[in-house]
């Protein structure tokens, strides 16, 4: 048993762990990260080589978070030496999505983007049948999650330690002790959970005040599967754009693959389309349901006709929704709570460091992403 002593340790290397870490490091603390797995590994949310980096919401307020975060991935770019994000810009479509809306709220915002009638759209991109007008955004792109995880933590100069499941956070002295395997102690004045789908199985064993723990909203641990067709055309893979498709019975959103599967197919999946997880179920994830796989493939089959409607990959992540869809960045005490969850934080990943650490460093952090403001179960979401 040891008890090595740092400034923070943060619980999770995900993307927003290892955010946390990097912001924090530049504020010149010392930090410890802790994984029970590896960082951005396959049984969490922030594995893999492709998430949708995109501007439009139906809520103007994750629009502008969308903007603030450019400058965090700009900085993080260069510090990494290449791009992490490709863009490919984002088709929005479907009577449930309300292009006209979204099409106003960008322009409002100042981001450029072009409302185009049905046919215009599948005109321009005839690979995928839009069914209602259609907002294309050209900013939009791919996010390489898992190379910006590496990038975050090789910034941060962290002590990264994996394999490392934490049992229990307990106070000790003016900090805390987080035990961690073989009663192994680390000894910290602050700490930032950022676990992702393994919060709400962690947060009966932290040392939070029962004021604040009853504060946090429902969490549901879905997971989410998606799955890689290939092109009917090779040659034309880079013309591929990224795309949110909400009808009444279903939303899908697309999007290059990436290197996850050969960068020759379209990454499909439905939103909150699976199942939920408790804690055993998810020691057993990436069972991938035959009907849901039928459903996706009749999906393809019917609105994207540029694809091979036969999935040659498929792969699982882990969804942690809040009712609303909003994210919990709150403290108490020494201890932070970072859930950037509901299947839409990596676009966000620079700035939810910078939130979080400003939240575990004495902050006020964002009024919305704290406690005192999470709805109910029966909340409707809020941006999409």
């Amino acid at each position: 048993m040891t008890d090595d002593a740092v400034d923070y340790v943060v619980v999770g290397a995900g993307l927003a762990g290892a955010s946390t870490a990097w912001r924090l490091t530049q504020r010149g603390h010392s930090v410890a990260v802790v994984e029970r797995d590896v960082p951005a590994g396959d049984r969490g949310s922030s594995h893999g080589s492709a998430r949708i980096f995109r501007y439009a919401y139906a809520d103007p307020f994750y629009t502008r978070l969308v903007q603030r975060s450019e400058a965090g991935w700009a900085e993080l770019a260069s510090a990494h030496g290449s791009p992490l994000i490709r863009q490919t810009g984002c088709l929005d479509f479907g009577a449930k999505r309300d292009p006209e809306m979204i099409d106003g709220l960008l322009a409002d915002e100042g981001v450029e983007a072009d409302l185009l009638s049905a046919e215009t759209a599948r005109d321009r991109f005839p690979g995928i049948l839009a069914d209602t007008a259609a907002v294309w955004h050209p900013a939009a792109g791919v996010l390489d999650a898992q190379t910006t995880v590496e990038a975050m933590l090789r910034a941060s100069g962290s002590v990264v330690r994996t394999d490392w499941p934490v049992s229990r956070v307990e106070r000790a002295g003016a900090g805390y002790a987080i035990i961690g395997p073989g009663a192994e102690r680390l000894v910290a004045r602050g700490v930032v959970i950022a676990a992702g789908g393994w919060l709400p199985d962690l947060l009966g064993r932290l040392d939070l005040p029962a004021s604040f723990a009853r504060r946090i909203p429902p969490l549901t641990v879905m997971q989410e599967t998606a799955f890689h067709f290939p092109y009917r055309d090779p040659a034309a893979a880079e013309a591929w754009p990224s795309f949110i498709h909400m009808r009444d019975e279903i939303t899908v959103y697309g999007l290059p693959g990436g290197r996850d599967a050969d960068d020759r197919g379209q990454k499909i999946a439905e939103f909150n389309g699976g199942v939920p997880l408790d804690d055993a179920s998810r020691q057993r994830q990436g069972h991938v349901d035959p009907a849901h796989r039928d459903r996706i493939v009749r999906y393809v089959e019917r609105f994207v006709p540029g694809l091979v409607p036969e999935p040659y990959a498929e792969t699982s992540c882990l969804f942690t929704n809040t009712p609303d869809e909003d994210f919990v960045i709150d403290r108490a005490d020494g201890i932070t709570i970072v859930s950037a969850c509901s299947g839409h934080g990596a676009k966000f990943a620079p700035l939810l460091g910078e939130l979080a650490a400003d939240v575990a460093t004495g902050g006020e952090g964002v009024e919305r992403f704290r406690v005192s403001a999470s709805p109910s179960a029966d909340t409707p979401s809020r941006k999409q």
